[in-house]
Order: C-alpha cells, then structure tokens, then sequence
C-alpha cells in the first residue's frame, strides 16, 4: 500500500497545508485508517479506493473521520494524476458528503463542493474566550462557526484559547476579514481543537462556507483568499449558488510505503 505526503493549496514545497494519501487495494477498518492517519500527524489523511468508475474517499484526522476535507482531496487528486493512477482530466470522488469532483485545469486543480451556508446565530461564551476579539457576525453552520472580526490585523493577531473553542459546540471556527492587500478579498484562519487539531493550515472545506459569506457580502462570484495560518496558503473560490469551486495547487513532498498492516 503506498502512502504520499502532499502539500496542498501550495505552490512550493512545506507551505500550505500537507496532507497524507494512502491509496488501498480494498476498504480498511475504520480503527485501522484511524491508527494510520495518528501515525503520518498530518491535519488530514485522505482513504482511497476504486470504486464505481470513481474512488471511494474517506478523511481521518488523528483523532476523528470528518465529512468533508478540500485539501486533502485536493492532495488526493494530484497524487492520481501525478502517479498516472488517473488519465482522465475528472476525478469523482464518492463520499459521506456525495459525489464530489476535482477536474485538471492546466496549472490549477479544481474541486467542486457543496456549498455550506451560514446561518446567523448567537455566540457562546466559550466561542468568544476562545477566539479572544469581538465579533462583527457569527453565524453557523451544522459542523462549523464562522465569525467575521474587524480586520485583517485582528485575525493575524489572534491567539486563540483552544480549551475554549473546543466547548463551543461546533467542530471548527472560522475567524475572518476583509484582506488589506490588493488582489485578495478576504483572509481566514480555521480552529479544529475539537477533532485534534488546534489550527489547520489551509482548509478548503471553511471555504464552502466563505464563498456564500463573502460572495454574498462582496456582491462577487469569483473570489482570491488567503489563510494566514504560520504556512499559510492562497486559494480561489467561486461561489455557484449551491455549489462552491474550490481552485489550488499542490506539491509531493514524500513518496513511501506501508510496511506493516
């Protein structure tokens, strides 16, 4: 069984957001997948396996399975096409969040997802301790908070209480602004303490609920963003009504294989 690490959302090598790729010859326990993803430390470790013209798709952080990961797939499609796995220029995936699609567009990989809506809500208390700054907007979604501050500098500043966020009743918080820079809409970090990890580099699954948030908001269907996570990682989004296209690149970073099942 081979396993790759694949830096995604990055044009150069160690920046982004890295993510583990096993491909398997048949469907694992899920403790098993567990227990592999602890071992490579990754944010994500991404499950391959043919299936229906497709692969099945499955993401385990080291602690939990999640619904919905846009790096890690992202990492999954360039590692078929990298490897030859895949000559075609659509993958789909099957997953707990349905059909899913990455399709090779010349430099860029695109995904296709479902778009995730926030609806307004009011915040816990633990939701502003951890975040440390007050908010413009929270909303929610079924797994995630997202909470608009004042600006940019607020978000890069932020440090976070993890204790705290990992109270707040969601699996993750995202904490955005406007960008300063030109060329860029708008910035984001993403806390996950509640399924092990604390600050995810680059989260393209946040962006399913930022590209409603900021299209709507910024009256714009194409959008630049960045995360200003410590790697940090660049992103385009294009909010499709209810869909979001998701648009990066991504860098192998190891090539290996599983020497004990």
């Amino acid at each position: 069984m081979k396993i790759y690490i694949a830096d995604a959302f990055a044009d150069q090598p160690y920046t982004g957001n890295p993510a583990g790729v096993c491909v398997l010859p048949e469907e694992k326990p899920d403790e098993w997948m567990r227990s592999i993803a602890a071992e490579m430390g990754a944010s994500e470790t991404a499950f391959l396996v043919r299936e229906n013209g497709g692969f099945s798709l499955r993401w385990f952080t080291p602690e939990a399975e999640v619904p919905l990961c846009g790096h890690a797939t992202l990492a999954s499609a360039h590692i078929l096409w990298e490897t030859g796995a895949v000559l075609d220029d659509v993958i789909h995936f099957h997953t707990k969040s349905g059909l899913l699609a990455a399709t090779c567009k010349r430099d860029l990989i695109e995904l296709d997802f479902p778009a995730m809506p926030t609806v307004q809500a009011d915040a816990p208390d633990a939701l502003i301790r951890g975040i440390g700054a007050t908010p413009l907007y929270v909303g929610a979604s079924e797994v995630k908070y997202l909470v608009e501050v004042e600006d940019e500098r607020t978000v890069r500043g932020l440090s976070p209480d993890f204790a705290a966020i990992k109270q707040s009743g969601r699996q993750g918080v995202i904490v955005t602004a406007r960008a300063d820079a030109p060329g860029v809409d708008f910035v984001s970090r993403f806390f996950a303490p509640a399924v092990g990890v604390d600050e995810d580099p680059v989260t393209g699954s946040a962006h399913c609920c930022l590209a409603p948030y900021w299209g709507e908001k910024l009256g714009k269907k194409v959008m630049k963003a960045k995360q200003l996570s410590r790697r940090g990682g660049s992103l385009e989004v294009e909010f499709n009504g209810d869909r979001v296209l998701i648009r990066g690149r991504a860098v192998t970073t190891l090539r290996g294989q599983l020497a004990a099942e």
